[in-house]
């Protein structure tokens, strides 16, 4: 087509074309002339924009220096730890070397396939110690502009005025003194969350923040009540504030299944559980440890359910929930799960391993850790057909030391009870009978505090008798034990501290004959609720441990839950969904008084707010204590002003229940007199409408009702 038009061109200027040499031809920058080049159609194709980002590199920084010779056994420690995060590119590792030293200079660049993937080994391996001389520094290379651009000079920061937030404990500010909690009622989208508080005085709750499908599936608590946490498919939400319950901050963990705070409310771990491809292979787990206030996965731990399910008994899909269980204490260091014939300990500061190896026990399958101390109880069953003994072991954290052990004989089961104070363990030990055939059951208590832990056992009077249930009393050193055969065993109280036996065990008493099948104590000790749950009909008796004597017994008809608030003062008995009763729950007084009733349709949860530990030192509660007729005059007033109220409003609904009952006498005398003409004309015009002043008269009336002829044939 070029040539038809150049050609026409020629002509209509006169010019021999055959003359003219093209390729001498020069045209002015961007001009054509009009005439299309044959080959304009390959500028007319889509603009391939190529991807010069830096964001899939990132440097790593901090790395040992050193000669050639161990090049490639850095490069290999490296690969291992940043190829576990993602795939690194083919040829994507560089680390420079010193041409002058021939030794490396301390920093790498890797190179990943994704930019998400370079982001998640930043997030992972910032801080990561390789060594005591070596934490890595990971940066991004493209925040190395950014870092070249930071003047000489220092300038001062720009000041920002300071914004409050709001306070998370307000709660604890109620100047009644009043507990909050959360109930969880309904269906489908149906779904309501409530937060109340109890205002026991008023006999009933007092709403502070209800809202309808907060979460999709449970609510929790934080351990020291300042946060809610909530579930959702795409993971979970804490939630607080002083008046209303804001959205704090979210945890990404898509199908999220279950949560669990650490003691100190300073991580959040999410767990969730998905389905393989291949049908016959286990499940996939995923479980994230979260800063609670970053929302910044700390650590993640991803396998199949087999990894995670050695060492405990099955809980979601195969695995012992929660996976992994924090020390004791509120600084929140330390952290460990079970393997097999291994406790892997990590501390929080780096989230790696203690002395970057877990500890060796061969065939371990439970652990639990001191509520107050880094302390860890071991189990290890009998080996080799009684061999080698079942063995209880207490190791020290972070040292390993091994503190004390106890070889145990003939054992079928063991289970551990730590009191709340980290003073007493009572390990409770199943053993075999001589002939393999039954079991017996024993206690080994360990005095923790003590000098060199001591160890006491105890036997119930009847060795054959079946433990139904075992509780401390918090902060305290009696525990309660249920005893014997249903549907009415025993109820034994004993203490580990005794004016007559020093370093002795000793059984206070002995209840016969209860219908009883769990223990709660309260949160302050001395008072304890004998419940029968579920099939025992929620039976309960409220029994003082210090006068040894019952307070009160009541029922709540099929109650399935117990839970005291946390200060021991009040106790919330309910009735879940799962049981097709009267769904709710009932609020008591200490004493066993029922203060008010609630019934909700589905019913699913009620959850007492937690508490954080008293900021006051024991000898300031002991004085209080020792001074309380003085503090409590302030509140007995407050009560009898409350009663008076109450007093007040139950005599203004009687009130209005009588004047309500005058209005419904006055409205049908109204009517009455409004049909006294129709009454009359009814009586022939008698006008009284007393049947004293009217003589009765009986007439017989006959009436013929039916009649009937029939011819009847008669025979002769």
């Amino acid at each position: 087509m070029a040539d038809v038009m150049i050609a026409e061109a020629s002509a209509r200027l006169g010019i021999d074309f055959s003359q003219v040499d093209l390729d001498s031809v020069q045209l002015p920058p961007g001009e054509d002339f009009g005439v299309i080049s044959d080959d304009e159609d390959l500028y007319q194709d889509d603009h391939l924009e190529l991807d010069t980002s830096l964001n899939n590199i990132i440097i790593v920084d901090n790395l040992p220096v050193v000669p050639r010779e161990k090049f490639d056994k850095l490069e290999g420690v490296i690969r291992k730890i940043y190829g576990q995060i993602g795939l690194i590119k083919e040829d994507g590792f560089w680390m420079p070397v010193d041409p002058d030293t021939q030794k490396t200079l301390g920093y790498c660049f890797i190179e990943y396939n994704t930019p998400q993937e370079a982001e998640l080994a930043k997030e992972r391996t910032n801080g990561y110690k390789l060594d005591r001389s070596h934490i890595f520094a990971v940066n991004m290379f493209e925040e190395f502009d950014r870092f070249m651009q930071v003047p000489d000079e220092w300038a001062p920061p720009e000041v920002k005025p300071y914004t409050p937030g709001e306070y998370l404990q307000q709660w604890l500010l109620d100047e009644k003194a009043r507990d909050q909690f959360v109930i969880r009622s309904g269906t489908g989208t149906e779904v309501m969350c409530e937060v109340m508080w109890n205002d026991a005085r008023q006999m009933k709750p007092d709403p502070v923040h209800r809202r309808a499908f907060w979460t999709e599936s449970f609510v929790q608590w934080s351990p020291l009540g300042t946060y809610l946490a909530t579930l959702h498919r795409q993971g979970a939400a804490v939630w607080g504030g002083a008046s209303t319950f804001n959205r704090l901050c979210r945890y990404a963990h898509p199908q999220v299944e279950l949560i669990d705070f650490s003691p100190g409310e300073r991580y959040l771990v999410a767990y969730s559980s998905h389905a393989p491809s291949n049908p016959r292979d286990p499940k996939r787990i995923v479980i994230n440890i979260f800063d609670v206030r970053l929302g910044k996965v700390m650590r993640d731990f991803k396998g199949s359910a087999d990894d995670f399910a050695i060492g405990g008994p099955g809980g979601v899909t195969s695995v012992s929930w929660p996976v992994f269980k924090w020390a004791g204490g509120r600084d929140d260091k330390y952290f460990a799960r079970i393997g097999k014939g291994i406790i892997s300990v990590y501390e929080t500061e780096t989230f790696s391993l203690i002395d970057k190896k877990s500890m060796k026990v061969d065939n371990v399958i439970d652990f639990s850790w001191s509520p107050t101390d880094p302390i860890l109880a071991l189990f290890v069953p009998e080996l080799g057909g009684g061999n080698q003994p079942a063995r209880v072991s207490l190791v020290q954290i972070p040292s390993k030391e091994e503190l004390r052990q106890k070889n145990l004989f003939s054992v079928s089961d063991c289970k551990m009870y730590w009191q709340s104070n980290g003073d007493y363990l009572a390990v409770k030990v199943e053993r075999y009978t001589k002939t393999k055939k039954s079991t017996y059951t024993g206690f080994e208590l360990f005095r923790i505090k003590e000098r060199d832990i001591p160890i006491e056992v105890l036997e119930l009077e009847n060795k054959n008798d079946k433990i139904i249930a075992f509780a401390w009393e918090p902060k305290g050193h009696r525990f309660a034990v249920i005893h014997g055969d249903s549907p009415k065993p025993d109820i034994s109280f004993y203490t580990m501290k005794s004016g007559s036996s020093i370093g002795r065990v000793v059984k206070l008493t002995t209840l016969k004959g209860k219908q009883a099948n769990a223990l709660f104590w309260s949160p302050a000790g001395r008072m304890i609720i004998l419940a029968g749950l579920k099939n025992f009909n929620g039976q309960l008796e409220f029994y003082n441990v210090d006068d040894l004597e019952t307070m009160a017994t009541a029922e709540h008809f099929m109650a399935t839950d117990i839970e005291w608030d946390p200060t021991g003062r009040y106790v919330a008995t309910s009735v879940i969904s799962d049981h097709g009763m009267e769904n709710g729950f009932n609020i008591w007084s200490f004493h066993g008084k029922l203060l008010y009733k609630i019934l909700k349709d589905h019913f699913y949860q009620y959850l007492w707010r937690p508490r954080p530990p008293s900021l006051l030192t024991p000898e300031k509660e002991e004085e209080i204590a020792k001074n309380l007729k003085k503090y409590s005059k302030k509140y007995e007033a407050e009560d009898q002003d409350v009663s008076m109220l109450l007093s007040e409003q139950e005599r203004e609904k009687r009130k209005a229940l009588k004047d309500e009952w005058n209005k419904w006498v006055t409205r049908w005398k109204q009517l009455y007199e409004e049909e006294k003409l129709d009454r009359q004309g009814l009586r022939d015009g008698e006008t009284s409408d007393e049947e004293e002043v009217y003589e009765a008269k009986e007439v017989e009336v006959e009436e013929l009702l039916d009649e009937l002829q029939e011819v009847v044939e008669y025979d002769e």
